[in-house]
Formats: structure tokens, sequence, C-alpha cells
């Protein structure tokens, strides 16, 4: 038996903070959540939030042409 999944909700907000973008998906802790959403490279300032805790602010991150 694997490990135990939590549920994190990412939201990513456009230059008017608001929520251009939203995912829901499980990961085994914060670090792991947090690795999941950087190596997406979203162009977009994200926050990431487990329940109603706000577990990072993530910084929109550009990848080169």
């Amino acid at each position: 038996m694997g490990p135990a999944m939590t549920d994190y909700r990412l939201y990513c907000l456009d230059d008017g903070r608001h929520i251009a973008h939203g995912e829901w998906f499980e990961a085994e802790d914060d670090e792991r959540a947090i690795a999941i959403v950087t190596a997406k490279k979203l162009g977009l300032h994200c926050e990431l939030w487990q329940g109603n805790r706000l577990v990072a602010k993530i910084p929109a991150q550009v990848t080169a042409p």
C-alpha cells in the first residue's frame, strides 16, 4: 500500500488577480505538491492550497523560447 495522498488545489491568477486556471490533484505531502506545480512551468502567478490552508505562492515561470 502506497503513502496516503492529500488533496490540493492549484489556482493560477491573471494580471487582474482573477482565477485564470484551476486544478485539483493529489500528492503525498506539501513538498511533492510544490514540485508537481513548479514542474508545470506555468506562466502565471499561482497559489497552492490544501483545504483552507495556503501552502505556497508560486511565481510565474517563463520558459525559454
